[in-house]
């Protein structure tokens, strides 16, 4: 029986928040760990709609904070699952802050979130395999692979040698 098929579309979610003065550190400048915990719901929320199934957080990827996040701005997180293995699923996500009085709205984040679907035990199950439709979702396809398999080899769950994709990157 062939594998069930998604489009990237299929898990798009959009989420959006208003950064609250107990959002907030000292700075007035949103906290990363409240951004962080945004950004898991939002990609965990993309993984189920891809899966059908209960998703747990299996790995983020480097978060830089590059371009604070001010009290009352408003906070739009884009995700969408950009591959999926056996199991496990690639989600990107992307942030844009905007504070709505001056008209000014800029890209501040983006990160890769990885989910594992699972069942009512908890057991990993099988996902739908991800069909890439537009450039960019293929584009973030093709990446997909090397970025799993550098983030098994940091784990150390993968050997170096072993990583294939990552070989082309070192080996120029």
């Amino acid at each position: 029986m062939a594998k069930k098929q998604k489009k990237t579309s299929d898990s798009c979610v959009t989420m959006t928040e208003l950064v609250l003065p107990n959002d907030t550190n000292t700075l007035n400048n949103l906290m990363g760990g409240r951004l962080m915990h945004w950004m898991d719901i939002v990609s965990a929320i993309a993984a189920q709609k891809h899966s059908n199934r209960i998703v747990v957080t299996a790995s983020a990827d480097n978060i830089s904070f590059n371009n604070p996040i001010q009290l009352g701005d408003v906070v739009t997180l884009e995700a969408k699952v950009t591959r999926a293995f056996s199991s496990s699923m690639e989600v990107y996500v992307e942030v844009f802050a905007e504070n709505i009085p001056s008209g000014k709205k800029v890209k501040s984040h983006s990160a890769f979130f990885t989910f594992v679907a699972v069942d009512q035990g908890g057991r990993p199950i099988d996902v739908p395999e991800l069909v890439p439709e537009t450039e960019d979702e293929q584009e973030l396809y093709a990446g997909a692979l090397r970025r799993r398999q550098l983030r098994l080899v940091l784990a150390k769950r993968m050997k170096p040698e072993e990583a294939n994709e990552l070989k082309s990157i070192f080996d120029a």
